[in-house]
């Protein structure tokens, strides 16, 4: 991993272990595995075509966002040791049973029942890589649209980035871009069919994934699985 920040983007992601059976489908679902950058092929869908409607997904990786991405203001390996201490005092904790959901149009993983471990997980991760996040320029605050964000979310948007973290901040893991109603009735099937029974499966968070973004236009790989050792 290079240590330019100007060229590097760094997210704290939750992932499916390798081992776990979601990690597969969703990989097969998305188009591509995070973990190793290989493309791979999808299930056709009648009249929708698959690899549009994931294509942002795809880029992203399959991941729920902890930490979301920012560009470093120190290096990677400062970064990292940071990401390891937090990891070294978190203890690994169950994972609510997951399933298909509509987020406000988009098809999304969502967790059964409110976890709070996982959301005090999300803050720690947003607090503990601050100082490593160079602050967002004029053009990324103008990207979220701050006009139309609530006051609180403009305020966390400004002190960190980001405006849904905290209490706005919702556990999902992205299946697709916003649907139509009729791309819905034929994709979120297709995605209950792929993924629900895997994705229903007990499980618990026991890594935190360091995923990284070489430039602009690059997808997010996953550098690094860290164990959770509290």
């Amino acid at each position: 991993m290079g240590n330019d920040p100007a060229s590097t983007r760094l997210a704290l992601y939750w992932a499916p272990e390798l081992e776990d059976p979601l990690h597969a489908a969703a990989s097969a679902w998305l188009g591509r595995d995070a973990e190793t950058g290989a493309t791979l092929p999808q299930a056709p869908l009648p009249g929708v075509e698959i690899g549009e409607i994931t294509a942002d997904a795809r880029r992203y990786g399959f991941h729920a966002t902890l930490k979301p991405p920012f560009r470093l203001g120190t290096t990677y390996a400062e970064a990292r040791a940071a990401a390891m201490d937090l990891a070294a005092r978190t203890r690994p904790f169950a994972l609510p049973p997951l399933r298909v959901a509509d987020l406000d149009g988009f098809l999304a993983l969502r967790e059964v029942t409110r976890c709070p471990e996982l959301h005090a997980f999300a803050d720690d991760c947003v607090r503990a890589l601050e100082p490593h996040r160079a602050p967002a320029t004029a053009a990324e605050i103008a990207r979220r649209r701050p006009e139309r964000l609530p006051e609180h979310e403009r305020g966390y948007l400004a002190e960190w980035g980001y405006p849904h973290v905290f209490e706005s901040w919702r556990f999902h893991l992205t299946l697709s871009r916003r649907l139509s109603a009729a791309e819905m009735a034929v994709v979120r099937p297709a995605a209950e069919a792929a993924l629900g029974a895997v994705a229903g499966r007990p499980r618990y968070v026991r890594q935190l994934c360091l995923f990284t973004q070489a430039g602009p236009d690059s997808p997010f790989l996953i550098a690094e699985r860290l164990p959770l050792l509290g």
